[in-house]
């Protein structure tokens, strides 16, 4: 099945990208969960268009993203959660679009929240440690401590 890419897929390739996988993988995995498109000659004039938006909020070079971990590193994030019970149970969960929020209001940069990852659902109020990866040979660690309102 030959698919374009909407969104990074570890181990298979970037936005805009033309690729070949399985037909099980492609209908199953990718196109339910919006990170592919079927090629079709139309949808391949939009990969140009699809390349545009990811590089402009992709980090420019190594440089660079280190540059931006660094100011990640010296950044104090706070995220509030709407509801949490007696024990500090949330209850619901802290997303990445809340983080990247959250960085954005702290002074931060603006963050892709795909580039946010979390190794488990964050359901406590507490820290937090956070993964942001902003390049693929630079990550950046980051604490974000939830608070209830």
């Amino acid at each position: 099945m030959k698919l374009i890419l909407t969104a990074d897929v570890p181990n298979l390739g970037a936005p805009g990208d033309i690729v070949e996988v399985k037909d099980g993988y492609g209908r199953n995995y990718l196109l339910p969960r919006q990170f592919a498109i079927v090629a079709t000659k139309g949808a391949e004039k939009q990969v140009a268009q699809i390349q545009r938006a990811q590089k402009a909020r992709q980090i420019r070079d190594l440089g660079h993203a280190k540059e931006v971990a660094n100011q990640l590193g010296q950044l104090s994030v706070s995220v509030t959660a709407k509801a949490a019970g007696d024990t500090g149970r949330l209850f619901g969960s802290v997303t990445t679009a809340q983080i990247a929020e959250a960085v954005k209001k702290a002074g931060g940069p603006v963050l892709d929240r795909h580039a946010i990852e979390i190794d488990e659902q964050i359901k406590s109020v507490g820290s937090h440690p956070v993964t942001v990866r902003l390049h693929p040979e630079v990550s950046a660690a980051l604490q974000v401590s939830v608070v209830a309102s």
